[in-house]
């Protein structure tokens, strides 16, 4: 079932993009599990790949082979530009417009890391994110333990870790992807938690 009003609702309602228009350049989780989230993108991931790095900012987490494409998207302009490893990129509120502007089947792998607690219709999101995968492509998902609680929904905020994997399950198999890996890790400081989905083949 979709989230419910209230399971969405934020503490601070106000305008997202406002929120991120400012660049934070820092990381959002430990170091070892940032090694942990390389080590797991060079296991699903190939040389070549066209890849969207949703909800992103300045630093990507990818290994350092090359891709065929990658795409990056988030709210914050300075951001976006300095990472290198991003062929290009847009800003999107995804809390106003779900729609992804790319075409269906144009992405091998949809990465989303330590973002998904602010989606508020995730379920439309990760729609879109089904929709441009190609087929066996791949939806990586990954969080810790830390956010922003004011713009962090309901449904995020007063869950467990483990109900918060099950609430990605839940997004994942809402569009249509097929959950394959639930990973719960203890690398560092900060737990370390990712699920995989795959788009049926």
């Amino acid at each position: 079932m979709p989230l419910s009003d209230r399971e969405r609702s934020k503490l601070d309602s106000g305008d997202d993009t406002a929120f991120y228009d400012s660049p934070r350049f820092v990381t959002h989780a430990d170091d070892p599990f940032q090694t942990r989230l390389t080590e797991l993108y060079a296991d699903v991931l190939e040389p070549g790949d066209r890849v969207l790095d949703a909800m992103s900012s300045w630093v990507s987490h990818l290994p350092t082979y090359s891709f065929e494409r990658v795409v990056g998207h988030g709210l914050n302009e300075a951001e976006l530009a300095e990472n290198d490893r991003l062929d290009e990129w847009f800003l999107q509120d995804f809390n106003r417009d779900q729609s992804l502007p790319l075409a269906e089947d144009s992405c091998d792998a949809v990465l989303c890391a330590l973002s998904v607690q602010y989606l508020q219709y995730p379920e439309a999101v990760f729609s879109e994110f089904a929709r441009v995968l190609a087929p066996a492509g791949v939806l990586v998902v990954t969080f810790t333990n830390r956010m922003f609680p004011t713009k962090a929904v309901r449904a995020w905020r007063t869950a467990s870790m483990d109900g918060r994997a099950s609430l990605v399950d839940s997004y994942c198999r809402a569009a249509g992807l097929t959950v394959t890996d639930v990973y719960r890790e203890q690398p560092g400081q900060d737990p370390f938690y990712a699920v995989l989905a795959r788009q049926e083949s």
